[in-house]
């Protein structure tokens, strides 16, 4: 198998992206990888990423490609988690406090930060629409992000995301109410579960 098979490969692994990276990482020198990307006639996404003709454009895949620090959270965590209706027109991320977001917030995401400590909670992986892997927060740490961040997020949106969230079979209310008392929003999500559940 030659190098360009081995690209091949990525390229249909990762649903019709490559990236730069992933072709250093197999060997392959970046005048080669030039190369190739001109062979199969492959479309700059941002830098460093790059499709083939016939893939979906996946926004939150090139997102966590360029910036693998952010995770996926608030309203674009619900839409992942099937909890919204419809795919949020402005992507939202969080990032851990002493993370830049210069590049994220010029390129239109929301953009939220949050102490060390308290970044990992909750982190989970989900799928995007077009069939990609992306860091996320569950829906429990997400529940708690929205009650959080509530001067930023329609009340109508918070409201129907907890509706939702109660009507699941796998929710795990032992676990929204640890997160709601890390992120010290216990006695909103208690007053919103007493009138939901």
């Amino acid at each position: 198998m030659n190098k360009f098979d081995e690209l091949d490969l990525l390229l249909n692994k990762n649903n019709g992206y490559i990236t730069t990276s992933e072709a250093m990482r197999i060997g392959v020198s970046r005048t080669y990888f030039g190369e190739y990307i001109r062979k199969r006639e492959l479309e700059k996404v941002t830098q460093g990423v790059y499709m083939s003709q016939d893939a979906w454009e996946d926004g939150m895949y090139v997102i966590q490609t360029r910036y693998p620090g952010a995770v996926f959270s608030h309203e674009t965590a619900l839409y992942l988690h099937g909890l919204a209706e419809r795919e949020p027109t402005q992507y939202a991320v969080t990032l851990k406090t002493t993370s830049s977001a210069s590049g994220l917030i010029k390129s239109g995401v929301k953009v939220y930060k949050v102490k060390a400590d308290l970044f990992e909670e909750g982190l989970c992986k989900a799928e995007t629409p077009e069939g990609h892997k992306v860091r996320v927060y569950n829906t429990e740490r997400t529940i708690c992000d929205l009650v959080r961040s509530r001067n930023n997020i329609e009340v109508q949106e918070i409201l129907s995301s907890i509706k939702e969230y109660a009507r699941m079979n796998e929710k795990n209310i032992p676990l929204l109410m640890r997160y709601a008392s890390l992120f010290s929003v216990e006695k909103i999500i208690r007053q919103y579960l007493e009138v939901l559940l």
